[in-house]
């Protein structure tokens, strides 16, 4: 069966996410997530890609990206996840996959989800219970985006910098946000069945 073809328009934003291997562990120690996140940083430069949001969970990545095309959108996650499975093989002594197949992908269209796509992936070590506060989980950005610490991996979406005038203004309209409640039950059911599905947001 021939691979679906996937969407990705230039310069609008999408929706990543990258499974472990049968949904198990890819990251074990502090050094994982600081290697895979130099890689993600080089590489998103080469192929010319903004980073917007991101968070390493245990088992899997979300990322929040634009590209200028579907070759920079490959470019990207070949690279970095391969580097990255080739260092933790090494590293563990293992063989094999590290990740699970594909990349999933939908296309985040409209203003509203963009950035509740954002708060979604940034708020995702709270929802799984590994922290009561987004800003003590190290290995997403919402340390950049809420609280102004450069990570040199993110790059602001025109529509986080519409929030305020200036980058103090921005964190605070942005911190607000990420302060309302998420309708469960509408939102987070809307963003999953997206990325599942792969289709638009």
């Amino acid at each position: 069966m021939p691979r679906r073809h996937r969407l990705v328009l230039p310069e609008v934003p999408l929706h990543i996410i990258q499974r472990g291997h049968d949904r198990q562990p890819c990251f074990l120690v502090e050094d994982d997530y600081r290697k895979f996140l130099n890689w993600l940083q080089l590489q998103s430069r080469a192929s010319q890609a903004r980073i917007h949001a991101y968070v390493l969970m245990t088992n899997h990545v979300h990322l929040l990206l634009s590209v200028v095309d579907a070759k920079s959108l490959a470019c990207l996650m070949k690279s970095t996840t391969q580097n990255y499975a080739q260092y933790f093989n090494h590293r563990y002594r293992r063989c094999g996959a590290v990740w699970q197949g594909r990349y999933k992908s939908c296309v985040v269209q409209t203003e509203d989800y963009f950035l509740t796509c954002q708060r979604y992936i940034e708020l995702n070590p709270v929802r799984a219970g590994m922290v009561r506060y987004p800003g003590h989980y190290r290995w997403s950005s919402y340390r950049c985006n809420a609280e102004g610490r450069d990570d040199g991996i993110v790059t602001p979406h025109l529509l986080y910098q519409r929030l305020g005038v200036s980058p103090a203004a921005r964190r605070l309209a942005y911190l607000r946000l990420i302060g309302e409640p998420m309708a469960d039950d509408v939102a987070i059911a809307r963003i999953r069945s997206a990325i599942n599905a792969e289709r638009t947001l």
